[in-house]
């Protein structure tokens, strides 16, 4: 990633953070009324390079202990406020942290768990050699993911044998054409479905981006 891709990550990161500093508060104090501390989530994800590292969330589960790798729809160990937070994607937000640290850009390919990672696998190997973001073409299309593992017999089997080699071939196909206006444009939409997420359309995503 070029200088400019990364002086633009950290100007934007640190005035996210600082402009939803509030927001935040606010969200840890429903977090914390509902289930108690801690209002983080802290997850180990595969980053550039194959780099783990910790990713920040603000946490929508119970303390449940042990389960599924991958969250459908109707998952009994998310919260109410979880339910909230995760349909506009509030619980991502904190990751500006990991944009300023150099984990993570603000666009690039979802950095997944390692039981998903498959180093040995060509297209991996294409999205393991950049940095790993907030959010990307994969994510936008894939918006309504719960939703549709929801309906799976098998939620991470499915996800592993068909979205997940979907995902992976859109962020190489968007790679390989990526620059500063479709990132403005992948932002943009991104932050105009978490507000709206009722407007989501895969349909007018897959318009912006390919014609």
């Amino acid at each position: 990633m070029s200088f400019s891709f990364r002086f633009f990550d950290i100007v934007s990161a640190a005035a996210g953070l600082i402009a939803l500093s509030p927001f935040f508060i606010l969200v840890a104090l429903c977090i914390w009324i509902e289930d108690g501390r801690p209002c983080l989530y802290f997850q180990r994800r595969i980053g550039k390079n194959a780099k783990p590292f910790s990713i920040w969330k603000f946490r929508t589960m119970r303390h449940t202990g042990a389960g599924p790798a991958i969250t459908a729809a109707g998952d009994r160990r998310v919260t109410r406020v979880g339910r909230v937070l995760r349909r506009f994607k509030v619980d991502e937000l904190p990751q500006l942290f990991n944009v300023l640290k150099g984990d993570m850009s603000l666009v690039g390919p979802r950095p997944e768990v390692p039981t998903f990672v498959d180093k040995a696998d060509e297209l991996w190997e294409q999205v393991l050699s950049v940095r790993p973001g907030i959010t990307d073409l994969a994510s936008l299309v894939f918006r309504n993911e719960e939703d549709v593992l929801g309906s799976a017999s098998n939620p991470e089997d499915y996800y592993r044998r068909i979205l997940l080699p979907a995902k992976l071939a859109l962020n190489v196909k968007y790679m390989q054409s990526r620059s500063p206006w479709q990132d403005l444009k992948l932002l943009f939409l991104t932050v105009w479905y978490s507000l709206m997420p009722g407007r989501f359309t895969t349909e007018h995503v897959q318009k912006v981006f390919h014609g």
